[in-house]
């Protein structure tokens, strides 16, 4: 069993920038892929960004790409999302997850998941 506990969320405005941390009790952290989903009010959880187990590979949301960046410490059982340029429209609840499935841009894939880090961006 993998417990996930994210924090760094909070208020931000527009352009601003904000750094979530996923930390993982598993000693075998540097066995799971790690994904980053979000959830916005009255809509579906939406991929992000995920990291594979050695950093290798890494996957982005188009709606992200270029604004965040995903990377993991493995000495420190920690994933890390860095966000810049925050618009309204990333407002959301923030979660981490770990996965040793291949495929990693697909939620129901994940098996451990983070009870989630409020993010709201005002204009």
């Amino acid at each position: 069993q993998v417990q996930l506990v994210e924090s760094g969320g909070g208020l931000v405005q527009a352009g601003g920038s904000l750094r979530l941390s996923c930390v993982a009790s598993e000693r075998t952290f540097s066995n799971y892929h790690m994904g980053w989903f979000r959830q916005a009010p009255g809509k579906e959880r939406e991929f992000v960004a995920a990291i594979s187990w050695g950093g290798g590979r890494i996957y982005y949301a188009d709606s992200v790409k270029g604004r965040f960046t995903i990377s993991r410490d493995n000495a420190k059982n920690t994933v890390y999302l860095q966000m810049n340029s925050l618009k309204p429209e990333d407002t959301a609840v923030y979660s981490c997850a770990a996965t040793r499935d291949y495929e990693l841009r697909f939620s129901g894939r994940y098996a451990y998941w983070g009870q989630g880090a409020h993010v709201t961006v005002s204009s």
